[in-house]
């Protein structure tokens, strides 16, 4: 996947990004934050592997990217409410991966692309309005012109396949 393709489908994208990261953040200054962050994460990501799925993985790195942000806040917040002075709490080392963590993750990142690439694009479509865009299921019905039903259903087995190929890279 090269770059000018990954720009096309930033630009494109963008605007519904950064919706969904103000809906996650509630702040439209982080939201801008973490759009450019995960501009530079995927083009970083980019120049080291080839990325079969693009657009879920750009949806999926803001979101991720958003939810870090969301934790650190939180525990921040927590630690803030003990009395706990900032330069403190700034001053403590953020937990880092091992490679050996890295490559799991890289594992089961790649494993599930494959997987959920064969799904149906209708399938496709209610994982990424479900996972990426947080969408209710009853919007993702109205979207889509199917029934509440037929959400829960797809969306049960989609889960059932990533729990699976979770489980299968946990085994021995």
């Amino acid at each position: 996947m090269s770059q000018s393709r990954f720009n096309h489908v930033f630009l494109t994208q963008r605007v519904i990004l950064l919706r969904t990261l103000q809906r996650m953040v509630n702040n439209p200054s982080t939201a801008e934050d973490l759009l450019q962050e995960t501009y530079l994460r995927v083009t970083r990501a980019l120049s080291e592997r080839p990325i079969d799925h693009l657009e879920p993985f750009v949806y999926q790195t803001a979101r991720n990217l958003a939810l870090d942000h969301l934790r650190s806040r939180r525990i921040q917040a927590r630690t803030l409410q003990e009395d706990v002075p900032l330069d403190v709490l700034q001053s403590v080392p953020a937990s880092i991966s091992t490679p050996e963590d890295a490559t799991q993750a890289e594992q089961l990142l790649e494993h599930l692309s494959v997987s959920l690439g064969q799904l149906s694009a209708r399938q496709q479509q209610i994982f990424i309005l479900s996972r990426l865009h947080g969408c209710s299921y009853q919007e993702i019905a109205d979207q889509l012109q199917v029934s509440l039903s037929t959400v829960q259903k797809e969306l049960k087995l989609i889960m059932a396949i990533c729990v699976g190929v979770a489980e299968r890279l946990d085994q021995p």
